[in-house]
């Protein structure tokens, strides 16, 4: 037993992480184990070939309009650094993935945009592109299919090049396809300190983003689960406070809470920020108790517009007009309203309710300075 868990905690550890499950027979509950058994060593990630960086060299010295198509450890500190130095030697955009498990943003490093979500959006964003390259990351195509939209994201006629796969060395391959373009004395285009203005009135999700990026304190991690109401926050929150940003990487519901357990658990020294919605909240809100139980560093900003906002949107995108009171009874999270302030003290977690701007920006800063879980439902 000893001997095949370690062997599963070496594979879960292969990169770029893989699920190993270990199924064991009851009597291992019982019966004498043979001792301790030594984790394996994990197998470093494979190198490029020389022909990816080649084929690469070439198409970024073409002057074609070109994208650096990120993730993985692309978005991290050291691998934004060497992309900014080879887009700003070669004039290539910088974009990434519309789900990252984890970027490093904030003041001091390269600004990078995801690819946005809606079809739309991301066509338009991607129409100038003639090739990208993609670093760690998938080529884009939409997350589902609509009637007369088109699932690749790219233009037609836009060539698609791996430079790298989650799988591989990305980081060396950035710094190999810098050091081929002499890029490595370019300066990275990194971002100042430069917080919003602390907002006030009414709520509004501009107003909400701003005072994120206002108040979010330096390391700390972001949890972002915000679906339809976080939308707004990557432009508030590029300059503020270096910090990480963890995402959902799938169609899951419900990640925000547990994930932000995780990330309390294992960095107890940063504060963590989790981002939820409301619909999302309802799948894993016994986390909350979690929270208080280990007195975790957490505060959770729940925005509450009761409905699932995502669901709807998609209904209307699949061409579904004018939906029924049954339709709209799946999707809509009234009748009775959900009592968050309730809902968290129940398990021990302090909560509060804002109305207003001026209440949240109290509010939140209380919060971030507070040790321990604390909750915020913004009533939108």
């Amino acid at each position: 037993m000893a001997r095949d868990g370690a062997e599963a905690i070496a594979v879960a550890r292969t990169p770029p992480g893989q699920i190993a499950t270990l199924i064991l027979p009851a009597d291992t509950a019982w019966n004498d184990a043979a001792g301790i058994a030594h984790v394996p060593a994990v197998p470093a990630p494979a190198r490029v070939a020389r022909e990816a960086i080649a084929e690469a060299v070439k198409v970024l010295r073409s002057g074609a309009p070109t994208v650096l198509l990120l993730s993985g450890l692309a978005v991290r500190e050291h691998g934004l650094n060497l992309a900014g130095k080879i887009a700003r030697k070669t004039g290539a955009r910088l974009l990434c993935q519309t789900s990252n498990a984890r970027i490093q943003r904030g003041a001091g490093r390269v600004a990078i945009d995801r690819v946005p979500y809606p079809v739309d959006l991301a066509l338009g964003v991607l129409k100038d592109a003639r090739h990208v390259i993609l670093i760690g990351a998938k080529a884009p195509v939409a997350f589902f299919a609509y009637p007369n939209k088109p699932s690749v994201l790219t233009p037609e006629g836009c060539a698609i090049h791996t430079l790298a796969t989650a799988a591989e060395d990305v980081v060396h391959a950035l710094e190999w396809l810098a050091d081929e373009l002499g890029a490595m004395g370019e300066t990275a285009p990194v971002e100042p300190l430069k917080k919003p203005a602390l907002p006030t009135g009414a709520i509004t999700l501009d107003g909400l983003a701003a005072a994120i990026g206002a108040l979010l304190p330096d390391q700390a991690i972001v949890v972002d689960e915000s679906i339809t109401s976080g939308r707004g926050l990557f432009p508030y929150t590029k300059c503020a406070a270096p910090h990480d940003w963890l995402q959902n990487m799938g169609g899951s519901i419900g990640i925000g809470l547990p994930l932000a357990t995780g990330a309390a658990v294992a960095c107890p020294d940063r504060k963590v920020l989790c981002l939820e919605s409301d619909g999302s909240g309802m799948y894993t809100l016994q986390a909350l108790w979690t929270h208080a139980r280990e007195k975790l560093d957490i505060t959770t900003v729940l925005f509450s517009n009761r409905v699932y906002g995502i669901l709807k949107l998609e209904l209307a995108n699949v061409g579904a007009q004018n939906p029924g009171r049954k339709a709209l009874d799946m999707l809509e999270i009234g009748r009775p309203d959900l009592d968050w302030v309730g809902l968290a003290k129940s398990m021990g977690v302090e909560a509060s309710r804002a109305t207003t701007l001026d209440a949240f920006v109290d509010q939140l800063a209380s919060g971030l300075k507070a040790k321990g879980p604390n909750l915020i439902e913004v009533v939108l």
